[in-house]
Parts: structure tokens; sequence; C-alpha cells
């Protein structure tokens, strides 16, 4: 809305500014007006605009606004105003740049804090709540509870009540909340209560059982706040967001900003079609070479698990003899009487997986990612590393970092050595980051180094 009253509100301060009649303008306000608002709409989504409203800073998101919505006055210059034929001279491009910016600013910046205003007046009201639930019964859970309730006609949390993580018998926030029981009932608790904020609140020395709990709600949709120690605060070592005075560090869910995930997914889309058609010679040689060297189908399926748990199949050209797991899973190695001398080949250059651009295209997969594995696999792997159940918050990849930095796994203690270099990728996922993993991948296929 704003941007489209702003939009033609330009129209006529811009016919003033150039001193020219309705008529001579190359810019109509409707003609061009849904484009230029769809534009707006998109930029905006991308930058989460519109995600978590009720939590979103008055003041963050004022700079927020002028900092995309000066990018965005850039881009229409360059691709509407630039060949403006109401403008006669160079002046007249600083006179309507400036005007269509300092319009949009007031009017979209008016909107905005209007609406977050109400919206922070709903929850001061308690007509907006986020059922909240706190882990931890002792002291410095008690000391969280008390000094969030002070401050709670602001944040809107709904205590329902807590679970204890140790001895249950000294649990100091009987009297205050209701008790849910051990901590390792949440996934049931957080659905059954339709939980949208958790509080760790066990002491922050406790690194390990932190872990432990954020570990066992990795799948679901919930928020996660830390209270930090000390050292954390003082060496920077965590982004802290200041709840007026109490620090929380805020668990981060989204891996990666929403521009870059419609980038990434994208770039997916469109290398996995240019792959898929242009190298389909390529496909039919591996095919014809495949069929002709072993007896068996050209192609391999198998069911692996992708992004929240769910499963599906992965196709790579055959590169075993048939039958090769007939008395049940088994990891491949390096002189693995299983694989084919072709098979070997191809797993040396990667060949064997490029049917997974067609996964990619069906979008189980990404370009980029943390290798899938079989459910069997990953049970094996959770027991000896639980933090494995974090990759499965993204899309499983052809090619990863833990891939080329150390190949195939041949055992579980590998596998879980593979593991460090995914965990590394997921928390520093990035567009750049993929693309410098793509890089690495063309050299290693390039020399054969694949293991």
């Amino acid at each position: 809305m704003a941007a489209l009253l702003t939009w033609v509100l330009f129209y006529y301060v811009r016919k003033d500014l150039l001193n020219e009649s309705q008529e001579a303008l190359s810019l109509t306000p409707f003609k061009s007006g849904v484009a230029v608002t769809l534009f707006w709409l998109i930029l905006y989504s991308l930058s989460d605009f519109y995600l978590d409203v009720f939590r979103k800073s008055r003041i963050k998101e004022f700079f927020n606004f002028v900092k995309i919505t000066t990018f965005g006055v850039i881009m229409i210059f360059f691709i509407l105003f630039l060949d403006d034929q109401g403008v006669s001279i160079h002046t007249h491009y600083y006179k309507t740049l400036g005007s269509y910016f300092l319009l949009h600013v007031s009017i979209g910046l008016f909107i905005r804090l209007s609406t977050l205003s109400t919206l922070k007046g709903l929850i001061k009201k308690g007509k907006v709540v986020f059922n909240t639930l706190i882990i931890g019964s002792n002291e410095n859970a008690l000391n969280i509870h008390n000094e969030l309730q002070g401050i709670n006609h602001l944040l809107g949390l709904k205590f329902l009540g807590y679970v204890h993580v140790y001895d249950s018998t000294q649990n100091i926030l009987n009297e205050k909340l209701r008790h849910f029981g051990d901590w390792k009932n949440l996934n049931t608790l957080i659905s059954r209560l339709h939980i949208e904020q958790l509080i760790i609140a066990v002491e922050p020395s406790e690194h390990k059982k932190i872990q432990e709990i954020i570990n066992s709600i990795t799948d679901l949709k919930v928020k996660v706040g830390i209270i930090p120690d000390l050292y954390q605060i003082l060496t920077g070592s965590v982004k802290v967001n200041h709840l007026l005075g109490l620090p929380i560090i805020d668990v981060k869910t989204s891996l990666m900003p929403v521009w870059q995930s419609v980038l990434k997914r994208t770039f997916d889309i469109t290398l996995a079609t240019l792959v898929l058609t242009l190298a389909s010679p390529l496909y039919l040689i591996v095919a014809i070479i495949t069929k002709n060297t072993s007896s068996g189908p050209i192609f391999f399926g198998q069911i692996r698990i992708g992004k929240d748990s769910k499963p599906f199949v992965i196709y790579k050209f055959r590169s075993m003899y048939t039958n090769a797991e007939e008395q049940g899973p088994k990891l491949s190695s390096d002189n693995d009487p299983r694989i084919t001398p072709w098979g070997r080949y191809m797993r040396k250059t990667r060949l064997d997986e490029f049917p997974q651009f067609w996964n990619v295209l069906k979008g189980d997969m990404s370009i980029v990612g943390p290798r899938p594995e079989r459910k069997f696999y990953i049970e094996k792997i959770s027991e000896r590393a639980p933090h494995y159940r974090h990759l499965l918050k993204v899309r499983p990849g052809i090619t990863s970092l833990g891939q080329v930095k150390y190949g195939y796994a041949e055992n579980v203690d590998q596998m879980v050595k593979r593991l460090e270099f995914d965990i590394v990728y997921i928390e520093n996922m990035s567009l750049a980051m993929d693309f410098r993993i793509i890089m690495y991948t063309i050299l290693v296929v390039v020399q054969g180094r694949g293991k």
C-alpha cells in the first residue's frame, strides 16, 4: 500500500519538478505502479520484513528499512529513471531520484512503524501472547522467571510451566509454575501445549547439557533463548539480544537469510537444468559403459533421509555389482571387492553422482549440502554424535565440505569425523561458501582425486 501510494504521489511531484504536462510524461501512475509495487513486495519479503512481526524492534526496523529502500530506489533508478524521456538535463535526475526516495521512506516508515506500534500495543494489552516453557528449576531459573515477569507486558511471554533438568526434588519453581516433568519430554510437550518460546535456564557453564537439549529439539519450529555467562559476553563469542536489561542468546533457527535461500534454490534449478541438458551426451556414454562392463541396471536407487527427516530416493550410476548388500547395509572402502573396475573410476571422478542433478531439480537435494545418509547409519552416527540432527535442517547436497575434504567414509568413525566439516558448513552457510565448495569439487573431479 505504501509503495503504490508513493508511486502515485511521485507521478504528480515529478510532473511539477519537470514542469511538463501530464500527457508528456513517460511514467504513468497505474501503468507501471503495479509492477513497482510488486518489486517492493518481493524485495521486502526477501529481506525478512514480513516475518515475526510481533517481535521486531522499531529502532532496528527503521535502519533496516532505510538501508533496503536505498538499495531498491537505486535499482528502480537504473531500470526506469535512467531512460526517462521527461528528463532533459542531468540535475533533473537528482530531483526525481531524491524526491522518490524521500516520499518512499517517509510514507513507508510512517505506515510500517505505526503498524509495529499497534502490534506492540496488542502485546501490552495481553491480546497477543507466546506460550513459553522454562527448562530448568534451580535458583537461576527462578531469577530468570522473576526478571522476565517484571517486563513481560512488553514481551508477551505466557509461562505455562517448566521442566526439570536434574534432581526433580529440588524444584524451586514449584510455587510459581506448573511442573511438566523431565526435559526429555520436550518434543511431546511442545506439540501438546503449542509452545512457541523456550527459555533454557540451566547454569550457563553446563554447555554439554545445553547442547544436548538443543539437539533434542532441532527439528521443531520453536524459538530458543539461552542466558549466557559473563565470559561469553565479555569475549564476544555470542551475539546477545538485550531484552530491557536481561541478556538472552537467541539460538539461530534459520541458517541463511531468505534472499540467499531463494538465490540458492534458483541457482540449484538453473545449474541442474543446464547439466541435465548440456551433459546429456556424457550421461549416454556413461550409461553405455556401465551397462557393458557389468551385468545389472544402469542406475541405482536407494532411500536416503533428506531435509526435515523426509525420506527420498537418491539416484546414481551403478558402481557396484548387483546384490552388493544382500547381507545388509555396508559402507564401501578403497579396496571394496563389490565395486566394479568402471565403478571405481566413476567414484574417483564423481561421475556416479551425476544422476543426482535430477534429485536437485525435484527438490530432494541441493548442489551443495551435507551428503544424505541412510536411516540405519543416521541412527548409528546419532548414538555417537547427537548433533548430527542439525544436518537434517538443510537439503542434502551432491557435494559438500565434508565430501571434498574427507571423501567417502568407510566406517561410522569416519562418518563422525566427516560430520565435523558438515557442521562447520551449515553453521556458516552462504552463497560464497557454496561457490568455493563447487570450485573445489570441480578441481577434485578434473584431477580424479575422489575418495
